[in-house]
């Protein structure tokens, strides 16, 4: 099984920066690909930005040119760097693992408990 910690969360202004970091440990070996989702009060869950075992990036269009993913495998971590920060930033971030699926790993999905990110204006 995978499981996923989420931290630095915090509160901040129009225009600043916050760096989220995901924390994968159990069978961090199964996970191919790691993302990133928000969900704000009454909204539904959205995705942000994913990363994949072999490096290749996407982006939500609102955060694109903002937000930035990235990994360090030796840690089994991902950080979302968010940069320029708007009060529509505000949510609960969870970490997404994907979980490859063969005679050695179950497939499916592990999430995080999530870390909340508040933007004032």
């Amino acid at each position: 099984a995978v499981q996923l910690v989420e931290s630095g969360g915090g509160s901040v202004q129009a225009g600043g920066s916050l760096r989220l970091t995901c924390a994968a440990s159990g069978s961090t070996g199964c996970i191919h690909v790691m993302s990133w989702y928000r969900q704000a009060p009454g909204q539904e869950r959205e995705f942000v930005s994913l990363i994949r075992s072999d490096g290749t990036r996407q982006y939500a269009d609102s955060v694109k040119g903002r937000f930035t993913i990235s990994q360090e495998l030796a840690k089994n971590t991902a950080d979302l760097q968010m940069d320029n920060l708007k009060p529509e930033d505000t949510a609960m971030y969870y970490c997404k693992a994907d979980i490859m699926l063969d005679p050695y790993c179950n497939g499916g999905h592990a999430w995080g408990q999530g870390t909340q990110v508040t933007v004032s204006s």
